[in-house]
């Protein structure tokens, strides 16, 4: 199967093995729509003291910044919803599962019923700690030598490159996809449009972001982190006061 220039690898990403798989480690995340802004937040703040006027101020960063922070600092949360953000994610199917977890959340995947998967699968890149120590509830990740990367390597493009293999068998025989499908590894690659409100994605980035100066501090598996730190880069951009304050106040969600 030919793989389209948009999923094609850098020559600086994971290497290729073989004519048959494609592996790669990057995981990306694109905003494609939104309607966020601070203001909106404060807006549908103020509607409860100002009613239809609300939709009509202009606030300076000021008033705006002061409402934002006593709102995340009381935990009203409400304001927060009347806005989104839809994201467009490229990630392993293990991944987009850690995010379906968050069901205030809309998803729509590629589905494998319907239109056969490329044969592109994830491996990890040489940053990513390898090893587990300790105990449940208190694992520790730590780099794993060159021999346990180049056994990772070789272990997963074995598997990927029969699992393809087999799929594509099935498909080529007509054993329908929805069928074919259940061989494919959950390391295949996935596109999702995912979307949300800013309060359903500051709770997302509390659990799926590791900050020692969060209130509670999480230990996510990297590659959802990865998703999380594309798109708190964007939620930052598009609502910097909002941002502000979940930072001020510990990265929990009103």
């Amino acid at each position: 199967m030919t793989i389209s220039p948009a999923l094609e690898v850098p020559a600086t990403d994971a290497p290729v093995f073989g004519p048959e798989i494609e592996l790669r480690s990057q995981i990306t995340v694109e905003l494609v729509d939104h309607t966020a802004s601070d203001l909106g937040v404060v807006r549908a703040a103020r509607v409860s003291t100002a009613g239809e006027a609300a939709h009509r101020e202009e606030r300076g960063d000021a008033y705006i910044g002061g409402l934002i922070r006593y709102l995340m600092r009381s935990r009203h949360g409400s304001p927060f919803e009347h806005n989104s953000m839809t994201f467009l994610v490229h990630a392993p199917i293990f991944a987009i599962r850690h995010m379906m977890r968050h069901r205030m959340w809309s998803f729509n995947e590629e589905s494998a019923r319907y239109k056969d998967l490329k044969n592109v699968f994830y491996v990890p890149d040489r940053d990513r700690a390898l090893k587990q120590e300790g105990k449940p509830g208190h694992y520790q990740y730590v780099p794993g030598s060159e021999e346990d990367y180049e056994l990772l390597s070789t272990a997963t493009s074995e598997a990927y490159r029969s699992a393809f293999r087999e799929y594509q068998k099935m498909l080529d025989a007509g054993i329908a996809r929805e069928l074919a499908r259940m061989v494919l590894p959950v390391a295949t690659f996935s596109t999702v449009y995912a979307t949300c409100n800013a309060r359903s994605l500051m709770h997302f980035l509390g659990l799926r972001t590791n900050r020692a100066d969060a209130a509670y501090v999480s230990h996510p598996q990297r590659e959802i982190e990865v998703v999380a730190e594309q798109m708190e880069d964007e939620f930052a951009r598009l609502m910097p006061l909002t941002h502000e304050a979940f930072e001020k106040f510990g990265r929990v969600s009103p």
